[in-house]
């Protein structure tokens, strides 16, 4: 599986990594223009605006990656990668946002290739991931990408192997070769051998 692509299937926009500074006024901005339905899929509950802005200058101070879809210069998507330090059996934890207007276009699957790949570069072997129980869209692309779900408490709560992740796809297996094929590659071969030897011999000479 490809990790390196940075831009969604069908949208029309660009993928990056915010740097600290931007995390706070971009991921904030983001979260507030989610309407009711979608934060309270992000959040497990309908949340008001002041607890998304402590939620946002949370982020950004404690080392959280945050890898941004932009259209037009403002961040319609983010996956959210929270360092191990930060969870109390020391899983680091993965998030998805995404705005109505940009969704079924492919942002989730590349923020989610994003994201595994960063997680790969910072040497952790697995990611939780926790969605709300009704979130089917995000359920599925967990599973899509390895997750292991259980319900608990209205909420769907899993895990995903990144050593199972990135592993090579198998060669393509070779077509079989037919009795005339295999003659035809002899014959050839026996050519070219007997032209050799009557090049060296001279015989192949013209007079």
């Amino acid at each position: 599986m490809n990790y390196d692509s940075i831009r969604p299937t069908s949208a029309r926009g660009t993928v990056r990594t915010l740097s600290q500074q931007e995390e706070l006024p971009l991921l904030r901005d983001h979260l507030l223009r989610l309407d009711r339905t979608s934060r309270h899929d992000r959040f497990h509950g309908f949340i008001d605006d002041s607890f998304i802005r402590r939620y946002a200058e949370r982020c950004a101070n404690d080392g959280t990656v945050i890898i941004a879809y932009f259209e037009d210069g403002v961040v319609r998507g983010a996956a959210e990668l929270h360092p191990s330090e930060q969870s109390p059996d020391a899983q680091p934890e993965i998030a998805f946002s995404v705005e109505r207007s940009v969704r079924r276009k492919g942002v989730g699957s590349t923020l989610f290739r994003k994201l595994i790949a960063e997680a790969h570069a910072k040497g952790y072997s697995s990611l939780r991931i926790t969605t709300g129980a009704q979130n089917d869209a995000m359920r599925a692309l967990a599973t899509k990408f390895g997750a292991q779900l259980s319900f608990r408490h209205g909420e769907s709560t899993g895990s995903i192997d990144l050593t199972e992740q990135n592993q090579p796809e198998p060669a393509p297996a070779a077509a079989p070769v037919t009795p005339v094929e295999a003659a035809r590659v002899i014959v050839d071969m026996n050519r070219a051998y007997w032209r050799m030897v009557m090049q060296m011999s001279g015989w192949g000479r013209a007079a």
